[in-house]
């Protein structure tokens, strides 16, 4: 038996600054606030971001939340990837920002073109080419 899946629903993730990370997000990336709740009892707010028209991303605060190892090959989520329409407004949209991106570079099995950049946090977040 096999579970019938629609879609991904969200991505959840941990930031260490809210206020930064959250400017980031809807700023730098123009993603759309759904909801904002602030949870006294943990000390830790819950933004809802709409992703396009399908997906949401869920970034949380807690208090002195425990460093992640990010390396490379590391075991668990590898990065975040995003598509665009065009790679090249993408680039330029973040740098305006001051955020560093990668070279592009050419996905040697789809010929799409895609790049890498990081949130405040270092989490790795990918442009791909649509």
């Amino acid at each position: 038996m096999i579970p019938r899946i629609n879609r991904i629903h969200h991505v959840a993730i941990i930031c260490s600054d809210y206020e930064k990370s959250r400017h980031f997000y809807t700023k730098v990336l123009g993603f759309v606030v759904l909801q904002e709740v602030y949870r006294e009892e943990k000390r830790s707010y819950k933004l809802d971001l709409q992703v396009g028209e399908l997906y949401q991303i869920e970034l949380f605060s807690f208090p002195q939340p425990p460093p992640r190892p990010s390396r490379p090959e590391a075991a668990g989520l590898r990065h975040l990837a995003l598509e665009v329409d065009d790679i090249d407004d993408a680039v330029a949209a973040v740098k305006w920002h001051g955020v560093p991106v990668e070279d592009v570079r050419v996905d040697e099995y789809t010929g799409k073109r895609f790049t890498f950049f990081a949130d405040p946090d270092g989490l790795p977040i990918e442009f791909y080419e649509k």
